[in-house]
């Protein structure tokens, strides 16, 4: 069972009176639905519905812990205080540093893994796999191991798989992973991203990528026909992951044109977990 420290990995606490109130009207996550044990992805969103920032979300006795990627902590830290106005809420960064996330994909160990102490991240639930979230340093196993996890699933995360302020929660299928609420009501970017669901107008999306040999490095660009179709994410020997236009990608496969990362030939494949299938027309892809 590998349990690996994520050293990029930073940690906010959100507590006070007002802490659930407060963040449920401002991020993307239904987090009076959210258990106990379980952390779930989750964005703040630009006025326009572009992620500004991405995260996982988890209880924290009264409170909530919201894990980022160290990077994005201060400014993370300090859009939330911008919004605080006078709320009773307490915003804080963590003494822990790093995060450790332990996994299994048989029903013989992942029972281990739920009596840990730690948080199940949904994402990799809904793949089934049982993958703990845990603050601290708690394992030495290798980055690489959950690096290529994350690329077999279809799990993205941002500055490797797309940039800030250039993807809608629906391009990283935040949709279908449990960090997109279209019920708990209005929050900033809600607008955008619920006209989106309702509409159908998602055409860019996670798919897994794969090739007869080494794939080329993060950015490339897939096309089809000369025309491109996406860019490469995070890479791993003859596996990746991208965000691609899955009309256009569907409509080359439909046509035996092939798609290439680069010079490469590649295949994509939509992620089982989400239901999704490449449209052959200029529908939108559906389960």
């Amino acid at each position: 069972m590998p349990a690996v420290f994520l050293n990029d990995r930073s940690l906010l606490l959100v507590s006070g009176a007002e802490a659930q109130s407060f963040l449920q009207n401002l991020i993307t996550t239904d987090i009076t639905s959210l258990g106990a044990d379980e952390a779930r992805p989750g964005a703040l969103l630009t006025p326009q519905g572009k992620i500004l920032f991405d995260f996982m979300i988890w209880q924290d006795g009264d409170g909530y812990m919201i894990e980022t990627d160290a990077g994005q902590r201060d400014g993370l830290l300090k859009r939330l205080t911008m919004y605080k106005l006078r709320a009773a809420v307490t915003l804080a960064t963590s003494t822990e540093e790093g995060v450790t996330v332990s996994w299994s994909e048989d029903a013989e160990g992942s029972q281990g893994v739920r009596d840990s102490q730690g948080v199940r991240d949904s994402r990799f639930a809904m793949a089934g796999v049982t993958l703990i979230r845990r603050p601290g340093k708690h394992g030495d196993g290798k980055e690489a191991l959950y690096y290529a996890l994350r690329i077999s699933h279809g799990i993205v995360t941002s500055g490797s798989d797309f940039a800030l302020q250039d993807a809608f929660p629906h391009d990283v299928l935040m949709d279908f992973n449990g960090g997109l609420s279209f019920r708990k009501g209005c929050y900033v970017g809600q607008e955008v991203v619920s006209r989106m669901q309702h509409r159908g107008t998602a055409r860019r999306r996670v798919v897994t990528v794969s090739a007869a040999t080494t794939l080329p490095e993060t950015g490339t660009e897939i096309t089809a026909g000369g025309k491109p179709v996406g860019a490469l994410g995070s890479v791993e020997g003859g596996s990746g992951l991208a965000i691609v236009r899955i009309d256009r990608a569907g409509a080359a496969m439909a046509a035996g044109t092939p798609l290439l990362a680069g010079e490469t030939p590649v295949s994509l494949v939509l992620p089982a977990w989400s239901g999704l299938v490449f449209p052959t027309s200029g529908d939108e892809a559906s389960a």
